[in-house]
């Protein structure tokens, strides 16, 4: 481990030094970008002039003081992390006109070494942790200049005891951070993770430039048969002048939608996920939309052989076809949401470039034709629901969630767009919408109507 010492704004006893994870992995190779890559690579552009970057992923790693891990067998477990995956040694680089990816055999990642004073107020340093997450998460990356990853440790009284790390979303989605986690704790407890690493990037990528184009072909004809059949969009027409900036973002979090999710999961044995699908579409239709409502929900496309442990971009936007026709009982909507969610992921793994051709082969933009209908990202982790959930839980069912606004943005690429989160025994939905289509008070209707509709169904003794 190299470390040098480092000019910083320090507070209270707090220093900072910059180590250096020297790391060596396998080859030295270019790509094609993969297509969940190239699908991302709009929202970059979109955003390329802004304050910060939506698409840096977060994470923070605490470690035990019993494991005894110092800043040298820190930096040491980076500096093996980043040999073990290539993904994360690639950067993406123009070359003749197009966008390539470039992965390294070797390197340095900086990394800092934020040391807390063990007798002050955070002894096992997670509010350190969580400043470190902010200050490295919100700049930008620079794609073709920078590592994939950025990284900090927080030491106290010598050990380290929070590792954070910030992921670029060009070359790993939620799915790979999850597995990327799990492979630096390994790393910082035995030194050593216990199975070869799964496909990267440029594996991935040539992949879909072989094998996976039938299945590129079958998915965007799938999304030329539906996407005509979903009229003009829930957020077609202005609804007035809209505010400056346009865009709010504002969130609901709510114990009783966590808990009337989990039990109507139960209940009808299916997903939180498309419990959340349902009731989504039911108040999008009420709102005042057509019987068929369109949603578009993110995949994680982990379904084909040795793509689980692939550390990749691999999520794509799914197509949901919703048909409220007959004013289905809850029983039935879910019915109808589970094929329709099913029929989204089965699709949602295709070329960008085919699916805008297509698109633009029937006389749609494919950069402008999603904007008007709602696009439903659930990012929570993984969770199992039991099948022996109790009963509905009056007091948190009738207790109703807490709203807030949470920032303003100039611009956005959808109208509408509602995140699923984790939040502490509760659920949190997060609307970015567009003040012309969807005015606040009408932003905030509508996820207090998704909340609603759960709590009723969950405190019907009848589906």
């Amino acid at each position: 481990m190299v470390l040098t010492s480092q000019p910083t704004d320090q507070t209270a006893a707090c220093t900072e030094e910059v180590a250096y994870a020297d790391f060596h992995g396998g080859r030295a190779a270019t790509g094609p970008l993969t297509w969940g890559q190239r699908a991302m690579w709009r929202a970059v552009v979109e955003f390329e002039s802004t304050r910060h970057s939506f698409l840096n992923l977060r994470r923070t790693l605490a470690v035990s003081r019993r494991a005894g891990v110092d800043p040298a067998r820190a930096v040491g477990a980076l500096a093996a992390l980043v040999g073990r995956h290539e993904s994360l040694r690639t950067r993406v680089r123009p070359s003749d006109g197009e966008l390539r990816q470039v992965a390294a055999a070797e390197g340095r990642l900086p990394v800092l070494v934020h040391t807390v004073p063990a007798a002050g107020a955070d002894p096992d340093g997670q509010v350190a942790a969580g400043a470190l997450a902010v200050r490295f998460g919100d700049p930008r990356f620079d794609h073709a200049a920078e590592w994939p990853l950025r990284a900090a440790v927080v030491v106290v009284d010598g050990l380290v005891r929070q590792v954070v790390v910030v992921f670029s979303h060009s070359t790993v989605d939620f799915h790979a951070t999850e597995t990327v986690l799990r492979d630096l704790r390994m790393l910082l407890l035995r030194g050593a993770a216990s199975t070869p690493p799964g496909l990267q990037s440029l594996d991935v990528a040539e992949r879909e430039q072989q094998v996976e184009r039938r299945r590129s072909d079958r998915a965007v004809a799938y999304w030329l048969r539906q996407f005509p059949t979903l009229g003009a969009g829930s957020f077609a027409e202005p609804m007035g002048g809209g505010l400056t900036p346009r865009y709010r973002r504002g969130a609901l979090t709510s114990p009783a939608i966590h808990h009337a999710a989990r039990l109507l999961a139960a209940r009808h044995r299916t997903s939180s996920s498309t419990v959340l699908l349902a009731a989504t579409a039911a108040a999008l239709q009420a709102s005042g939309g057509p019987e068929v409502v369109g949603i578009f929900t993110m995949a994680n496309n982990r379904f084909q052989p040795e793509y689980d442990t692939a550390i990749s971009k691999l999520n794509q936007i799914g197509l949901c076809r919703v048909d409220l026709a007959g004013r289905p009982d809850f029983a039935e909507l879910l019915r109808r949401a589970r094929q329709a969610s099913l029929d989204g992921y089965r699709h949602a793994y295709y070329d960008p470039l085919a699916l805008a051709q297509g698109f633009a082969d029937h006389g749609y933009d494919y950069g402008t034709a999603l904007a008007p209908f709602c696009y439903l990202n659930d990012i929570r982790l993984p969770h199992d629901v039991p099948s022996d959930v109790a009963g509905p839980d009056e007091p948190t069912l009738r207790t109703a969630g807490s709203f807030r606004w949470l920032e303003e943005l100039e611009r956005f690429a959808w109208r509408c767009r509602i995140q699923v989160m984790d939040a502490p025994g509760a659920v949190e939905l997060a609307v970015t919408a567009d003040t012309v289509h969807l005015p606040p008070e009408r932003a905030e209707r509508l996820l207090r109507d998704i909340e609603d509709r759960l709590v009723q169904a969950a405190r019907s003794v009848t589906p």
